[in-house]
């Protein structure tokens, strides 16, 4: 009874022992299935981040924030006033350091008569995808905003027969409803499904939207997205840096890339405790902890 005790306790340990070998194998073992990884997303910098840097030297800063490691920039309003032959000259830049411009933001003069067609041939010599609305200003109710709509559906026509697609940035006033709607669901309600809807997190963070919502809800969409922190307080707002405050970027970008379509993101600061060109590099380095 004693050595069948015994037999059994140590075919029990062999057991154990071959067992949890095994085990070590298989986590070690160049055939064993890796953690999941994201996708890469092309990291890009919102160059009003760093405008009166820009405005000072367009091509130190563009030069700079390549160094740091971005990988896009996205040129804002000012551009639409430069000669073709300087558009020229940026995107030799631009190649030159590696980096790409995907996008512009525009006012609404981009969208109408003769602004259509600087619109698309600045962008096509950038090499952009996008022509974006930055603003549509304040227009007056529900039906102003489908009014806003159809502009910019009329433009894409023309974009699209360009090679291009439009955009459209939102602010808070997008998320605010109005007349019982919001502004935004007017846009993408007017709006090809090839347009893009360019979400800017911290403002509708502010005014109380959920962007994983948002995203959720209109898939395929989500082209870009303006990674801009925001959380209420004192001496918080839209000043924090990268992950400071309330947005919870891992649900973001998880939304963004299995259903929103993400094809890039872009870092916005408006301002923060350090220097715009110091924010930036802050910034760039704590998205890659965090994104991954």
């Amino acid at each position: 009874m004693v050595l069948g005790m015994a037999s059994y306790n140590s075919i029990s340990r062999r057991k154990f022992v071959a067992y949890t070998a095994g085990v070590a194998w298989t986590a070690a073992s160049p055939l064993a299935p890796a953690a999941p990884q994201r996708k890469h997303i092309p990291i890009g910098l919102e160059l009003y981040s760093v405008r009166n840097e820009l405005t000072k030297d367009l091509n130190g800063t563009v030069t700079a924030v390549a160094k740091m490691g971005y990988e896009v920039v996205e040129f804002f309003s000012p551009y639409f006033n430069w000669t073709p032959e300087y558009a020229k000259e940026v995107r030799k830049l631009m190649d030159d350091l590696g980096i790409r411009c995907n996008s512009t933001h525009n006012g609404l003069n981009a969208f109408t008569g003769d602004g259509i067609q600087k619109a698309i041939d600045l962008n096509k010599t950038l090499g952009a995808k996008f022509i974006v609305n930055a603003s549509a200003g304040n227009p007056p109710g529900l039906d102003g905003w489908k009014k806003v709509g159809d502009t910019l559906t009329a433009a894409c026509e023309k974009f699209r027969a360009a090679g291009l697609r439009g955009g459209y940035h939102n602010h808070q006033a997008e998320f605010r409803p109005v007349e019982g709607k919001r502004p935004i669901e007017v846009i993408a309600a007017n709006t090809p499904k090839d347009f893009m809807l360019q979400l800017d997190v911290g403002t509708c963070l502010e005014v109380g939207s959920d962007p994983v919502a948002w995203i959720k809800a209109n898939p395929g969409r989500i082209n870009s997205l303006h990674l801009k922190e925001w959380a209420p307080g004192e001496g918080k707002g839209y000043s924090l840096l990268f992950g400071e405050g309330d947005a919870p970027w891992k649900a973001i970008f998880d939304a963004a890339e299995s259903a929103g379509g993400v094809e890039y993101y872009l870092i916005e600061q408006e301002g923060s405790r350090y220097p715009p060109i110091e924010t930036a590099e802050k910034c760039l380095t704590a998205y890659k902890k965090i994104h991954g």
